[in-house]
């Protein structure tokens, strides 16, 4: 069946029914017929009462009111029921001045009744309203954030392309240059002078060494080889170790995260923990990972000096443009003299089972 025989047309309005105009002019000419047939009964019995007005009333009501379903039926979708209310509510103003009119006048009681229906269809009119203003207000707020998270994925990418080049440049490519020098100059001294010979093949040794503990630590910053093992919990409980501050660590994480967040969120806990060290003055510090439903949530505090703000520093800045990119947020509470929790939630989901137990460090 095709859009014209449902009652479609372009631009998404619904026509009504096929016929209604018709019927509807028709039963104006009745309106009319009948009214004037009334009026010329009453004009033939001579009556000082003119009642044939409440015949013209009534068929008139009738007609209009269908008039009014009709118009706000063909308005766009979306606007639909506002207009039919709206010309609903024209209809039972004109009925109530005219049967105010039609009764004799007096006090105007119209003037309290049509005012209450116009609120009503105000009211109506901001309820229909309202959730489209709060879609357009959120659906601002998501492109704005979007937009600065894009931005600072670049900057980061751009940032972590950069440290990587100056690590290969001065570190391994450094090596491996002085590692070629050497074993052209061995070369060139095999047949005369094997004692020299033999020096330079251990230095060189001892250079391919040392450019592949470079190249190690280099990888380690883009993934740190304990994420991939043991995943999330089992890298944080590692880093746990390593700190002057005792720091207990607690999971109620069932399962490995994507790739992608597991990174984000061990650099983003690693930052937290080294702010910890270098400025709380903490004698003890925790990190409790949390997963339910379909949010990570991350909490890392300490009994330090307190008075942690993201504007105050780039460290939980640079946390903040972490999360956001996996639409994350940061939450800080750190008054002055302590303790501080840092609060991070990422929306993300389970992708395989836990392979490392969780338990407590410190």
């Amino acid at each position: 069946m095709t859009g014209a025989a449902q009652g479609f047309q372009p631009g998404g309005r619904r026509l009504p029914p096929p016929g209604w105009g018709v019927l509807l002019t028709a039963q104006a000419l009745l309106v009319v017929v009948g009214g004037l047939v009334t009026t010329a009964v009453w004009a033939a019995g001579q009556e000082q009462y003119y009642w044939p007005r409440w015949v013209w009333f009534g068929l008139t009501v009738n007609v209009a009111a269908q008039y009014a379903v009709r118009w706000g039926l063909r308005r766009p979708r979306g606007s639909r029921a506002i207009a039919v209310h709206g010309a609903l509510t024209a209809v039972y103003a004109a009925l109530d001045v005219a049967v105010w009119a039609l009764a004799g006048g007096g006090w105007f009681w119209p003037g309290a009744s049509v005012p209450a229906a116009v609120l009503a269809w105000v009211a109506h009119l901001l309820w229909r309203r309202r959730p489209s203003v709060v879609r357009e207000r959120e659906l601002a707020s998501r492109v704005a954030v979007l937009s600065r998270t894009r931005s600072s994925a670049l900057d980061v990418q751009a940032a972590e392309l950069k440290r990587i080049e100056r690590d290969l440049h001065d570190g391994a490519q450094a090596r491996m240059v002085s590692l070629a020098m050497n074993l052209g100059l061995a070369s060139e001294l095999l047949s005369r002078d094997p004692d020299t010979v033999a020096e330079l093949l251990v230095e060189a040794r001892a250079t391919t060494l040392t450019a592949l503990a470079e190249l190690r630590t280099v990888m380690e910053g883009i993934q740190p080889p304990v994420l991939a093992d043991r995943g999330l919990v089992g890298a944080v409980e590692a880093v746990a170790l390593d700190l002057a501050v005792p720091v207990t660590v607690t999971s109620e994480v069932p399962g490995r995260l994507e790739a992608p967040v597991e990174s984000a969120v061990y650099f983003a806990v690693t930052e937290c923990l080294a702010n910890v060290v270098k400025h709380s003055r903490a004698s003890r510090a925790w990190v409790r990972l949390m997963h339910a439903g379909d949010t990570l949530t991350v909490l890392v505090g300490d009994d330090g000096c307190g008075g942690a703000a993201p504007g105050a520093g780039t460290g939980l800045r640079g946390v903040v443009r972490r999360l956001e990119v996996f639409d994350g947020v940061l939450a800080v509470d750190s008054p002055a003299g302590g303790p501080t929790q840092v609060t991070m939630e990422v929306r993300c989901a389970l992708s395989s089972p836990r392979i490392s137990p969780s338990s407590g460090t410190a």
